[in-house]
């Protein structure tokens, strides 16, 4: 299986260095400076994934802005500097190629997510499952808001697939957050009795414990799409780095923090 997974990361990495129109990273070819908008959920593995590009190139500065993908959409359609965008929606991803902001032939689909119910590890919990939250000893449920954070969206269509968000919204239930690492902290400070992440803001936590995925179907897949934005004012730099996210040693820091290939059944 590890073989198999390794495989489709190379092929993904192909696709994707075909799809940007770049031939890898050059110090003759970058320089400057670029923004690349990241999802909340990328930001340990892309902190590291900087800090290993530029040991290869120094020339170039890379600044992160993290924050739920549809603040970061809605930002880049205001005109905030971007030069590349990396959703945890594809349905954000869409909004910006459909207005023309995104620069033709670079959309990737580069990772995939799941989508896990956690809640504190102290051991006073009594979450047992999705099934669970509709009790009376469940107070308060952390999750994004559905209209911005793409993982509140896939909170509300597991939960409405369950045919519970109704009736624990009607309840009162919700404590809505502005991205899923907000969802995180709320349930590692106790702060509710339960939460939805993705599986990879559950696993840089010893917090909390995951009391399990979503149920098979319940949601749409968790898609992460990679895209260089149309007004850049850095394009070499920007393609440099759009490369080397899709390279091989960028994809093994993604796999070291949980996230799966997208080509991944």
């Amino acid at each position: 299986m590890k073989k198999i997974i390794s495989v489709l990361f190379v092929l993904l990495a192909a696709t994707c260095l075909f799809a940007g129109g770049t031939k890898g990273t050059s110090k003759k070819e970058s320089g400057g400076t670029i923004v690349i908008s990241a999802a909340a959920s990328l930001t340990n593995a892309m902190n590291e994934i900087i800090v290993l590009y530029n040991k290869k190139d120094p020339s170039l500065t890379i600044t992160p802005v993290y924050g739920s993908s549809g603040s970061l959409r809605s930002q880049i359609e205001q005109g905030a500097p971007a030069d590349i965008f990396f959703s945890a929606s594809e349905s954000h991803m869409k909004t910006l190629v459909d207005e023309g902001l995104v620069m033709d032939g670079t959309v990737t689909n580069l990772l995939k997510n799941e989508v896990v119910l956690i809640a504190p590890k102290d051991g006073t919990s009594t979450v047992t499952s999705f099934d669970s939250l509709s009790s009376g000893s469940v107070k308060q449920i952390a999750v994004g808001q559905p209209e911005s954070v793409p993982a509140g969206a896939y909170a509300k269509e597991t939960l409405t697939t369950l045919g519970t968000w109704d009736s624990l919204s009607a309840a009162g239930k919700f404590v809505f957050a502005k991205d899923v690492r907000q969802v995180l902290t709320y349930v590692e400070q106790g702060e509710v009795q339960a939460g939805i992440v993705y599986s990879t803001d559950a696993a840089i936590s010893d917090k909390v414990t995951v009391v399990c995925n979503a149920p098979d179907g319940s949601h749409k897949p968790v898609i992460y799409p990679l895209a260089v934005i149309k007004a850049t004012q850095n394009e070499a730099g920007a393609k440099s780095f759009y490369t080397f996210l899709c390279s091989k040693d960028s994809l093994a820091v993604f796999a070291k923090y949980g996230f799966l290939s997208a080509a991944a059944k």
